[in-house]
């Protein structure tokens, strides 16, 4: 199955993993709405993901504000008449040991990680249902299920493990209305948000000795969406991470 023609919906577009995802959907033929609080950086990536402008929008604002999230989904309503695949990608991480977090951090990972994806999963969810058929993808964390004592992490467990329990109840309660949902765990991967100099540290906390690429989330991405006999799975792109430490 090719993703030639489908409408995604991208949070966290604007950089890192969602505009890689959203440049190769667009070179495949899909059309895609990107999402991002910056709206500067969102009008550059648009630009870059498709210079002609025809398959591609995007809305600016905090994912965790329900009037952005459904202004996202509008936008692709309107523009390109559906939306089939939603790629949950807004996140945050901070690593820190758990009594140093504060109120504003605990507050900040609730509404990224886990508000922003309530507002936009409903209302995509509810344009799924009229039209028989949706997908949607979250991005979780290795770290979930496997943590490290390198990298202490209770604020992205409690968050993303959310979605990952979640990814599961959706997939149940809609096997038989037409839409998937299904997550990727990726390790640590080569983006903006880690500096070059932390790569080798970062490479070492994975089994194969090495961090993962972008397009490796890319490729997973894409494979779950063409699987069409796949719901409720979570797919580790981790270098291992998952099955244990070295």
């Amino acid at each position: 199955m090719t993703i030639q023609g489908k409408v995604v919906v991208i949070t966290g577009g604007s950089s890192g993993l969602g505009k890689a995802m959203a440049i190769e959907m667009v070179n495949r033929g899909a059309k895609v709405i990107i999402n991002g609080r910056r709206e500067k950086a969102l009008a550059e990536a648009a630009q870059e993901i498709d210079p002609a402008g025809k398959s591609v929008r995007y809305v600016a604002g905090d994912i965790a504000d329900p009037k952005v999230a459904k202004r996202l989904i509008e936008e692709g309503l309107v523009h390109f008449g559906r939306i089939d695949t939603l790629v949950n990608n807004a996140g945050i991480f901070m690593s820190k040991p758990f009594t140093e977090y504060t109120e504003e951090d605990f507050a900040t990972y609730l509404s990224t990680n886990v508000v922003g994806f309530f507002h936009v999963t409903q209302r995509a969810v509810t344009e799924m249902l009229k039209q028989g058929s949706g997908h949607i993808v979250n991005i979780t964390t290795s770290l979930v299920d496997q943590p490290s004592v390198n990298v202490p992490s209770v604020l992205a467990s409690l968050t993303k493990g959310a979605l990952k329990s979640a990814t599961k109840s959706l997939a149940i309660e809609y096997a038989t209305s037409g839409i998937r949902v299904n997550a990727v765990s990726p390790g640590v991967i080569k983006t903006p948000m880690h500096a070059v100099e932390t790569h080798e540290a970062l490479a070492s906390l994975h089994p194969m000795g090495r961090m993962g690429e972008s397009q490796d989330i890319v490729d997973a991405v894409l494979y779950l969406d063409s699987a069409n006999f796949v719901t409720g799975e979570i797919l580790y792109v981790d270098g291992g991470q998952n099955a244990g430490t070295k």
